[in-house]
């Protein structure tokens, strides 16, 4: 298999590979440590560079930076300077006001959390991972400025911010001299609406653009197709509360609709759902989670894949309408 192909983030000097590996699941406390270290070793191997955390990955929170930090001590050390390790802070980490949200106190003291688990000096892109609808954005973006300037991270990005508070943060950014690198959403076949808002706000600003969900949590994989739920799959795991019965349920027909295109098309219905996303040159990179290697390498190979099909597009937007 040949290496993923790789993408201009923003106008930055920085290069992302189009497929990148989130460690959102599959890297916490009851997952296997040898997994977790194949995948990664075999993620360096494809050319994905990018491994993206947050400090409340796991279960428990905290678990993915420590066994991805163990890992490169150890199966990937030497390795370094040839990865691009994002993490963030914002969501629920420890009691009491100062384990939440976007102050000040809160995200310092999460960069040095991180850094003590992930056993690193520095994150090449630490991440406000949430908007806090309490703190000033100009406290939030001061944090993330002296967190650059202090050498604990390279660059900084953004996560799911609305388009006015994006366009404003990347503002006091630009202008303390610390642009902002990355902003990252969630886009895939069912969820679209970031094409009417963070899309433009991010081509006017400038930024990279890394989306998550784009298999919209295994949906679009097709493991969910005509009532089934594997019983190892997200929708039925305790730890996974984004995803349901009811959830799966609700977007059943719009899933079934995609599944016939990609059959029509001859395309598995993953490759169409991530070959869709890198239709757009606007999308630096394509978050992925992978439970196995199998799953890492048929994403892996939507990258420089031919472009799907005039007609097919045309379906999907089809679809994309009647299920909006």
């Amino acid at each position: 298999m040949t290496s993923v192909n790789y993408r201009r983030c923003g106008r930055s000097g920085i290069l992302l590979p189009e497929i990148s590996l989130g460690l959102w699941h599959n890297f916490g406390e009851t997952d296997s440590r040898s997994t977790a270290a194949a995948l990664l070793t075999r993620c360096l191997e494809l050319g994905i560079c990018h491994f993206d955390l947050a400090d409340n990955y796991g279960p428990p929170p905290g678990a993915a930076e420590s066994m991805l930090g163990d890992i490169l001590g150890k199966e990937l050390a030497g390795h370094r300077d040839e990865l691009f390790i994002s993490t963030k802070a914002g969501h629920l980490m420890w009691p009491g006001p100062y384990g939440d949200w976007g102050s000040r106190k809160h995200l310092i003291a999460g960069i040095d959390q991180s850094l003590r688990r992930l056993r690193l000096d520095y994150v090449d892109v630490f991440y406000s991972h949430r908007p806090d609808p309490e703190t000033p954005i100009e406290e939030t973006v001061e944090a993330l400025v002296q967190i650059v300037r202090s050498g604990k991270a390279l660059y900084v990005g953004l996560s799911k911010y609305p388009p006015p508070l994006f366009n404003r943060a990347c503002a006091l950014l630009a202008e303390a001299g610390v642009p902002c690198l990355l902003h990252q959403f969630r886009y895939n076949l069912l969820e679209r609406n970031c094409e009417q808002g963070i899309i433009p706000a991010v081509k006017s600003q400038h930024t990279g653009a890394i989306v998550f969900s784009p298999l919209a949590q295994g949906m679009l994989t097709g493991k969910y197709l005509h009532g089934r739920f594997p019983a190892d799959s997200r929708a039925v795991r305790s730890d996974s509360p984004f995803l349901d019965s009811a959830k799966v349920h609700s977007q059943a027909v719009g899933v079934a609709q995609f599944a016939s295109i990609a059959d029509e098309a001859g395309i598995p219905l993953t490759q169409m759902a991530l070959r869709w996303l890198l239709r757009s040159p606007d999308i630096t990179s394509v978050l992925i989670g992978a439970r196995n290697l199998e799953q890492l390498e048929q994403c892996a190979t939507a990258s420089g894949a031919e472009a799907l099909p005039p007609d097919v597009l045309q379906a999907i937007d089809a679809v994309s309408v009647l299920t909006a």
